[in-house]
């Protein structure tokens, strides 16, 4: 197959299965007139997380990684009313472009951006007591995706999901020779997880409007 093969199927399912709304269409445009880059989630993949979410019955939701909210508004979707989630992003710039779309989902009574290195913003949510959260969405710098997934794990109760992205980094995690330190860091998390006692997991790997990517699905046991 093509990638003009992938990009169409793609589109088919999206038109007839996860159509982008008003909301999610706008988000699209913020952030490409912001001029962030073109890196969120596919449509399809966004209501992948949206279902995941929604059939864990999730009331509390943590995402590290927001870039302008994309995903945050597709996993803020499968909330309760009463439903909450944190989104760590980095850059303040980012954070403010996903606020604002946030904000016109009609989603910033239940969603939180935070700002900072994920890894401060982690520990703060411990000593804030915030957990145990049903939701983890990985989807930021690669390097420190062991790191992530720990947190995850502590952070987390028997029965939380992690869906960590970008996992295949186009074919090169199966290279134990790479020098580049994004697949030696998604090497180490996949061998982590794997061998982590409580944690259950798997990978599928995918082609479409976003080429050959992946995604890693933990769940942590008791």
């Amino acid at each position: 197959m093509t990638d003009s093969q992938w990009n169409a199927v793609d589109a088919y399912f999206t038109e007839h299965l996860s159509p982008n709304d008003e909301a999610l269409s706008a988000a699209v445009d913020a952030s490409r007139v912001a001029g962030l880059p073109d890196i969120a989630v596919a449509a399809n993949q966004g209501k992948l997380l949206h279902l995941l979410a929604a059939a864990q019955g999730a009331r509390k939701i943590l995402e590290i990684g927001t870039l302008g909210g994309y995903s945050t508004i597709w996993l803020g979707r499968a909330l309760p009313a009463d439903g909450r989630l944190v989104s760590l992003e980095y850059n303040p710039g980012n954070a403010d472009v996903a606020r604002a779309n946030i904000s016109r989902a009609g989603l910033d009574k239940i969603v939180e951006v935070r700002t900072g290195a994920a890894l401060d913003s982690l520990a703060r949510l411990e000593g804030e007591g915030a957990g145990p959260f049903d939701f983890f969405f990985i989807d930021a710098d690669k390097v420190n995706n062991p790191n992530y997934v720990e947190w995850a794990v502590k952070l987390g109760r028997p029965g939380s999901l992690i869906v960590v992205d970008n996992v295949v980094r186009g074919g090169e995690v199966a290279d134990g020779s790479s020098e580049d330190e994004a697949v030696r860091a998604t090497r180490r998390m996949v061998e982590l997880v794997g061998e982590h006692p409580r944690l259950s997991a798997t990978a599928v790997q995918t082609v479409g409007a976003r080429g050959y990517d992946g995604f890693l699905l933990a769940r942590v046991l008791d």
